[in-house]
């Protein structure tokens, strides 16, 4: 069945619903300009900029609204001109919860002469929210054929998806993640698509821990193999996996199949820089990035901002002397918002440790000769890892996700965006995450561009 996807911002969220909802009991309308993702499955539209429509410039009652599309007509020149996409967006401040003949009237005249504008062939969408901020909509293509949104889903502090009709019973596997969560979020982690770059260490506790709840579909990526030295940290690794030279991503697909948990996963034993890797995780419905290498986390950051997904992204450290002795085993989960702070705005890793992790990969023997004059500073080579480490900053990772889907904490989640453990000091940090990035907070929701993620790495 085809995939019809709505995405938007925490931030973009609450600017239209305090717009729609200003109190007198009418309706009101905005339009949005979105970047798309279009793919075999479907089509996803991610909100890139809004233009709220005044309401002293609608006919505004409290079951329709009338405006003139001239107050659109700038935005529909840049969609044309940028390939993107239109949303039209409304209010229904009584709470009903379908489109309503007028609307079915409104859709009619606007999306045909929009399609005429700018003649892609590509479709647009018509969305309304309730009072309670949830929302629902359907696309509209060339041929005037409305086709029911599958989701729409919200990356803010909390993440929200408003699905669409067809409910889901509950398997008995999940009987136990029920009775905690309830059966509402039990079923959304039945309908969710979720991208897990790096499937090692944490990668590996991350993919069972998320089987385990019942996500209906895991998208795993790595390039490498099973390695003697794995068999210490990667949950379901078998001694077999070493002989065989098997992929990571086959291993780990192979347990998951023994489950009985039903979950279906799709394997990519590549690397992010595989633009065909790259779109598939762009399809995903929330991303965790479990790699050490920089270039790839930044990238990972770059797919989520680009095309509206959530992010985690986890770190783990561990400092030993060789001599059995301790100095520094510590880790951090960071939450990463579309239009909000980067890992590199964080001080995660800095530009000059960016530009040598490329060079590694581009241009070895550059790399080399600037590593022995000594302008790259502070290599990284290979660290000790354990599994009780890897599992804490996992698990970590997983009950931040699930508290961001069905917030259960006492604190605001917005205060919950970066944390660090460090288990030498027996201590739990929250730091400030700073301010947004500058690099990709404008381009949240951009969608498909030219070169992919506007970077050179895919021209």
């Amino acid at each position: 069945m085809k995939r019809f996807i709505l995405r938007l911002t925490g931030s973009q969220h609450a600017q239209l619903k305090t717009h729609l909802f200003p109190g007198d009991g009418k309706e009101a309308v905005a339009l949005a300009l979105c970047g798309r993702l279009h793919h075999p499955e479907g089509h996803t539209l991610c909100v890139h900029q809004i233009l709220l429509i005044e309401h002293s410039k609608c006919e505004r009652t409290p079951d329709r609204v009338r405006w003139d599309t001239a107050h659109g007509r700038q935005l529909f020149e840049r969609a044309a001109a940028k390939g993107m996409g239109v949303l039209k967006i409304h209010s229904h401040p009584a709470g009903y919860d379908r489109f309503s003949e007028y609307d079915d009237v409104s859709d009619g005249d606007l999306f045909p002469s929009l399609h005429s504008w700018t003649d892609d062939g590509m479709p647009h969408a018509s969305a309304v929210m309730l009072p309670d901020g949830s929302m629902f909509g359907r696309f509209v293509d060339s041929a005037a054929t409305f086709h029911k949104m599958t989701h729409v889903a919200v990356t803010g502090d909390d993440i929200a998806f408003y699905r669409q009709g067809g409910g889901s019973t509950v398997d008995a596997a999940q009987m136990r993640t029920s009775q905690t969560f309830g059966d509402k979020t039990t079923v959304l982690l039945k309908h969710l698509r979720i991208g897990i770059v790096g499937c090692s260490g944490t990668g590996g506790w991350v993919i069972e821990q998320l089987a385990r709840l019942g996500v209906g579909n895991l998208l795993l990526v790595d390039p490498d193999i099973v390695e003697f030295k794995n068999l210490n940290r990667i949950v379901n690794s078998t001694q077999d996996d070493a002989l065989q030279k098997r992929a990571k991503v086959a291993a780990l697909h192979a347990a998951i199949a023994k489950h009985g948990t039903g979950t279906e996963v799709t394997v990519f034993q590549d690397d992010l820089f595989n633009r065909k890797v790259a779109r598939a995780l762009a399809e995903c419905d929330v991303l965790f990035g479990c790699m050490d290498s920089i270039e790839g986390r930044d990238i990972l950051n770059r797919i989520a901002a680009f095309y509206s997904v959530p992010y985690f992204d986890l770190g783990v450290r561990l400092d030993a002397d060789g001599m059995g002795g301790i100095v520094n085993v510590s880790g951090a989960v960071h939450y990463l918002l579309p239009d909000g702070s980067s890992l590199l705005s964080r001080g995660a890793y800095t530009a000059a440790a960016l530009r040598a992790d490329s060079l590694k990969r581009t241009n070895p023997s550059q790399y080399k000769s600037e590593l022995a004059e000594g302008y790259i500073k502070g290599a990284k080579v290979d660290s000790p890892a354990v599994i009780s480490v890897n599992g804490f900053c996992a698990t970590m990772a997983v009950n931040e996700f699930l508290a961001r889907i069905h917030p259960y904490r006492g604190s605001d989640n917005s205060e919950c965006r970066w944390q660090q453990f460090d288990l030498v000091n027996s201590c739990w940090l929250q730091p400030k995450e700073g301010v947004k990035c500058l690099e990709l907070s404008k381009r949240a929701g951009r969608g498909d561009t030219t070169p992919f993620l506007d970077c050179m790495t895919y021209a």
